[in-house]
């Protein structure tokens, strides 16, 4: 793992952030969120699969975003969406149009249904992680 695609992880999360006008105040913790999923599933997709680590990076994201949103005392969202950012399938939904608009049917629906299961998994990451109770994330703001 080249330490410049992790620094751009944190920067592309950061400008993403910006574009979504986040405050400036959490910009930072959007980053970290972004570069954190990043090191896990470039870490995870050798050894387990692109599902697996997307998932298991998700989860990650999740669980992130709900701890700085108790420490900072703002939304969620506003580190979940950003910080999510760097595993979403970008190029597989851009394949899926090209070959689409191409007239390439079996391409087309080969990188979509590629695509379509990783969304699924980013999903059923937040999802588990918006299971867990409140009272687990705010022990750290008691402490």
């Amino acid at each position: 793992m080249s330490i410049n695609i992790i620094i751009a992880a944190f920067f592309g999360t950061v400008a993403f952030a910006i574009l979504y006008d986040i405050p400036s105040r959490y910009c930072f913790v959007c980053g970290l969120c972004g570069l954190m999923g990043w090191i896990i599933y470039s870490l995870l997709t050798p050894p387990m699969g692109e599902l697996v680590a997307v998932f298991i990076a998700t989860i990650g994201i999740a669980l992130a975003s709900r701890f700085f949103a108790v420490w900072q005392k703002c939304p969620e969202i506003v580190f979940l969406v950003s910080g999510i950012f760097p595993i979403v399938p970008g190029a597989g939904i851009y394949w899926t149009a090209y070959y689409l608009v191409a007239g390439q049917m079996t391409q087309a629906a080969d990188s979509g249904i590629g695509a379509l299961k990783i969304c699924l998994m980013m999903v059923l990451g937040i999802a588990i992680v918006h299971e867990l109770p409140q009272k687990l994330f705010s022990i750290i703001r008691r402490k």
